[in-house]
């Protein structure tokens, strides 16, 4: 469904009921005891805040997680109470915004209290371990015990979680994250009071690492019906469903004689007469440049794109003559045939969690209930 408010006929639709059942399939799979947190970090990995969120609580998410401080206000001025979680550094001057929005921060460094006064309401943190990601997190026991007690002399911080990231949950080769899980587990000895919340399977962990689930899993990429590897695909515990997909329309569409070529660099020469349409997509939407030769979906058949990607427009080549405002699906299905955001990725040589991410805020994005 094109949104009625723009004038361009390129969006993206977001089919929220692929959301809600990948959460309730995921669900149905880990304990019933099991919290679900709902990464909808990076405006939902593409697919929109506001609607995501709201549509995962409704499935039965205990808790959403986003990556910076200002992604968090963003929920909290929108109307959601719910508990939030930065997954990301938070400068010490956010401790006390975030003790007045009720939004947990995640902490790694007890000098970083160094730098709080107190603070008029109890601030929620989560303790992260840096098992062998290399990212984030205190990497040894005597830096947490350290850490541990900073807080405890304060009475303005709780600790109610702690947390690690795996590195390799999505791999076949499963050293390196067992001895991620091992190490995890000698961290949690140092607690005097286990913390409330303990995470540490993301999306592949807590599709097929059981042993990784402790009191709740990070939902991310699967959320949105995408696959974390390949190897996840084979062990899959149930089918994912896509929630993206993007469309547009064919603005313009002209004959080229054989000999003529199209775009910039004049890197395609037409071999033969040959229909051309011209969608209103480019690089500047999130259409790379590196998706030239990538087929989209016409009258539900595959056509590529040739020549170079314009920054607001691309070409492809037609078998014949099609309508002004053909209906053009780049990303999704058309009768059998489907292009998948995966596909895009294996195009550019990239992961699937880019896709999403790259389109910019000038598509807009509608949603499906």
């Amino acid at each position: 469904m094109q949104p009625t408010n723009f004038y361009r006929p390129t969006f993206a639709q977001i089919d929220l009921n692929a959301i809600k059942m990948n959460i309730l399939n995921l669900k149905k799979h880990i304990s019933h005891s099991v919290e679900v947190i709902a990464v909808v970090k990076a405006n939902a990995y593409g697919h929109g805040d506001l609607e995501v969120s709201k549509t995962a609580l409704e499935a039965g998410v205990s808790m959403l997680a986003v990556a910076t401080p200002d992604e968090a206000i963003r929920l909290r001025k929108n109307g959601i109470e719910s508990p939030i979680l930065v997954l990301g550094a938070s400068s010490p001057s956010f401790a006390n915004v975030a003790s007045e929005h009720d939004i947990t921060v995640t902490v790694f460094q007890k000098d970083w209290f160094l730098h709080i006064p107190p603070l008029p309401k109890k601030l929620k943190v989560h303790i992260k371990i840096d098992t062998g990601m290399g990212r984030l997190g205190i990497t040894t026991e005597s830096e947490l015990d350290m850490l541990i007690q900073t807080i405890q002399q304060r009475q303005d911080v709780i600790i109610d979680g702690v947390f690690t990231h795996f590195a390799t949950a999505d791999e076949e080769d499963i050293n390196h994250f067992s001895n991620q899980l091992t190490k995890f587990k000698l961290f949690l000895q140092h607690f005097p009071k286990r913390p409330r919340c303990i995470h540490a399977a993301n999306s592949a962990a807590s599709l097929i690492h059981m042993d990784s689930l402790f009191d709740a899993v990070r939902f991310g990429i699967s959320m949105y019906g995408l696959l974390p590897s390949e190897h996840v695909k084979k062990e899959l515990p149930f089918p994912l469903v896509q929630a993206m997909s993007l469309h547009t329309e064919v603005v313009h569409v002209k004959k080229v004689c054989a000999g003529s070529s199209v775009s910039y660099g004049a890197i395609y020469t037409a071999s033969e007469n040959e229909w051309i349409a011209t969608l209103p997509i480019g690089y500047a939407d999130g259409m790379l440049r590196g998706l030239s030769g990538q087929e989209v979906l016409i009258q539900g058949k595959r056509m590529p794109i040739v020549g170079k990607i314009c920054m607001d427009q691309c070409m492809v080549r037609l078998p014949e003559q099609v309508n002004i405002g053909e209906r053009v699906t780049l990303i999704g299905r058309q009768g059998t045939e489907q292009v998948t955001i995966e596909e895009w990725a294996q195009k550019l040589q990239t992961i699937s969690y880019e896709i999403p991410c790259v389109l910019t805020s000038r598509v807009p994005r509608t949603y499906t209930p």
